[in-house]
């Protein structure tokens, strides 16, 4: 299956061409352009006023605030920086770049993918909290652990994240606007808890539909037919050092993962239905009853209708 890539390709994209014309010597121009993500963020890239060699780098996520409560800005501090500034008026974080030709590395690019991953950053800070959390208390069971993060990462759908002795578990709500969305949903969970069985380090993933799992029973996690909960367990194997890079590139993205195959799958079942159609109509075409009047040739080359 096809995974999402976790940047922002048109995003790099931009800063590739910029940053490769200031090393070749060009003047540097005026830019002013708005990207859209996943998860209603948008991205704003722009020259500084006044200083069109500073190419500024913001994004807006609506629920950053929420995502703050968890590290967020020390994350953030940590990956970028002196690029981090004050946020651009109407967005939550903002980096800046100077393309001046010896500000520039020579090996941009470790530069232009840190700033297209500026969203997973962000997303980053609610999990490496949580999976320190049980490292730090994985030898000590029974101890009162930190309270649930609850990230309202979309319009009516929430992330939980919660932290144990052993484990962490991730709980995605996820509204699904029609019953074919939700079956095919169902059928897609289904064979990710089917993949278990080939691989036992694979995390376990559960699915509940209308009502929320036990975890968040104590919770104002919403109740009616077109929801459905994804909960996924995370061990000490996935939230270690060596992997918890990975598993946050995989799981931040989950959502989307998820409505997008099942968009494939409805696109390649309404394809094959019209192809299916189309065979259909040419059996009817070759079953039509020939007309009885039928044009023959006499022996000399002239020719008559015969009527039968």
């Amino acid at each position: 299956m096809i995974l999402l890539e976790i940047h922002n390709r048109i995003l790099e994209d931009i800063l590739t061409n910029k940053i490769k014309n200031a090393l070749s010597g060009h003047k540097p121009e005026s830019t002013d352009i708005i990207i859209a993500d996943f998860d209603g963020a948008l991205f704003h890239v722009s020259t500084i006023s006044g200083e069109k060699s500073k190419l500024r780098i913001s994004i807006l996520l609506k629920f950053y605030k929420q995502l703050q409560e968890y590290g967020a800005d020390e994350l953030l501090r940590r990956e970028y920086g002196l690029m981090l500034v004050e946020p651009e008026t109407g967005f939550s974080v903002s980096v800046v770049i100077d393309l001046k030709k010896g500000a520039l590395p020579d090996d941009y690019e470790p530069l232009v993918r840190k700033i297209g991953l500026l969203k997973r950053h962000c997303f980053a800070s609610v999990f490496e909290k949580y999976f320190d959390f049980q490292e730090k208390y994985n030898d000590l069971p029974g101890t009162e652990l930190q309270k649930r993060a609850v990230i309202k990462y979309r319009d009516q759908e929430t992330m939980y994240v919660e932290a144990k002795s052993d484990r962490v578990t991730v709980v995605f709500s996820t509204l699904f606007k029609d019953e074919d969305d939700m079956i095919i949903g169902k059928l897609f969970l289904q064979e990710l808890k089917e993949g278990r069985r080939a691989s036992q380090t694979a995390p376990q993933v559960l699915f509940n539909h209308r009502e929320p799992p036990l975890e968040l029973q104590d919770s104002d996690a919403q109740v009616n037919d077109c929801v459905g909960y994804i909960t996924f367990v995370l061990f000490p194997r996935h939230t270690n050092r060596e992997a918890r890079d990975n598993t946050i590139d995989l799981i931040h993205m989950f959502r989307n993962y998820l409505h997008y195959h099942i968009k494939c799958s409805k696109v390649y079942i309404h394809s094959r239905m019209r192809t299916k159609t189309t065979d259909f109509l040419k059996v009817l075409n070759r079953a039509r009853a020939q007309s009885k009047n039928t044009e023959k040739k006499t022996i000399t080359g002239r020719t008559f209708i015969r009527k039968e």
